[in-house]
């Protein structure tokens, strides 16, 4: 199969459009070594660069790239202590990353905090998107510190979550299992009129052995004891809801997607009725990706490691369905590829590259993830100066 689709009377077009190498380098670093390596063999081949990212760490930064302007605003981060997040908004518009006020990445000292670990600078930042008028609330919900159910994001915008004595419970999922009773009486009035939509690649449920408490509390320090009680205490979070809001609170709990960012997402389905959307499929005409799509001959993307997860729906599958949708080769460049040549073939990418392939040890690999790219964009440009000749 051809590497390029040229148009009538044109060079190949290449888009980059990457997501990050997590712990290696971001979306732009990719695309920079990429486009580096191209030139290096074809110097005039035209090449677009786009931020692209799929709700985790980045989105903020790509959403502004993209032409929305940065606010920053101080709130609590994941373990209470305050932090600068930034957001992003365009008119009535607001663009929000759990990342960037409930992280992992903003625990202090990197210490994990499974049990105490909270969701409230998350309803901060939608309490400061509301106060800029904004009525229409995308929230990328990667990279979490905590599993509390969104209760702390919901405690931020007016929901009181109470103990036995009636006295405020404390935060983190390791307490939710000293809830007395939940009242959302006095949520925020202004949530009735915004729209809400989670930006999300997870199809987890709340509970259960694939919930939030069992895939994803070990990856942020819980052990097994920590996560049995995370586990409970988002059982009993439910029961609770169920008293205030009906059977919705049930029904919830099971929908693909619940379990994400740490239960942030059952919170917004419940109470929110906010709708939950792929990453890719989210930020699609926020980064008008069709456009710059279907004006290329080739795109390139990727991301660190794509494996069988990676077919359930992340960026670097979305991007290769919208390029499938215009008639564009798409190829991918991973820092590792654990799929086998059949389901490369299947996710619809023309040719596949892994910088494992080039240097197998996958600390020098992540070390020289710059150079490793470079090579492979000029194994690249040297096919399409070929074709261009």
């Amino acid at each position: 199969m051809d590497l390029a689709n040229p148009r009538p009377n044109g060079h190949a077009r290449v888009l980059i459009a990457s997501d990050k190498f997590k712990g290696s380098l971001s979306s732009r670093e990719v695309a920079a070594h990429l486009t580096a390596g191209l030139r290096s063999v074809h110097p005039d081949v035209q090449v677009k660069q786009l931020q692209v990212a799929d709700g985790g760490e980045g989105t903020v930064k790509a959403v502004i790239s993209a032409g929305f302007s940065s606010r920053l605003v101080q709130v609590s981060g994941p373990t209470g202590r305050p932090v600068v997040a930034e957001f992003a908004t365009r008119g009535n518009e607001a663009v929000i990353e759990m990342a960037n006020a409930a992280g992992l990445a903003l625990l202090p000292g990197g210490a994990p905090a499974p049990l105490t670990a909270s969701s409230r600078g998350v309803g901060e930042l939608v309490c400061a998107a509301l106060d800029l008028g904004c009525n229409k609330i995308v929230i990328g919900a990667g990279g979490s510190a905590c599993t509390d159910g969104g209760a702390g994001f919901l405690a931020a915008l007016g929901a009181e979550f109470l103990d036995a004595n009636g006295q405020p419970l404390h935060e983190g999922g390791g307490f939710l299992m000293d809830l007395a009773s939940v009242n959302l009486d006095n949520l925020d009035k202004r949530l009735r009129r915004a729209r809400f939509v989670l930006a999300t690649d997870v199809n987890n449920p709340l509970l259960g052995p694939e919930g939030s408490a069992a895939i994803f509390a070990p990856q942020k320090g819980a052990t097994m004891t920590d996560t049995a009680r995370l586990e409970a205490g988002l059982e009993h979070l439910v029961a609770s809801m169920e008293q205030e809001i009906g059977p919705r609170a049930i029904r919830a709990a099971a929908v693909p997607g619940a379990g994400s960012a740490g239960g942030l997402g059952y919170a917004v389905i419940a109470v929110l009725a906010a709708r939950i959307e792929p990453g890719v499929v989210a930020f699609q005409n926020i980064l008008e990706l069709n456009h710059y799509i279907a004006d290329s001959t080739l795109v390139i993307t990727g991301e660190g490691n794509m494996d069988e997860q990676s077919l359930g729906g992340k960026l670097p599958l979305g991007i290769s369905r919208i390029a499938s949708e215009h008639g564009v080769p798409v190829i991918a460049v991973c820092g590792n590829i654990a799929l086998d040549a059949s389901q490369v073939e299947l996710a619809g990418f023309t040719r596949a590259y892994s910088l494992r392939e080039l240097q197998p040890d996958l600390s020098q690999c992540i070390n020289q993830a710059g150079p490793l790219l470079e090579q492979i964009g000029s194994t690249i440009g040297s096919d399409l100066h070929k074709l261009d000749s």
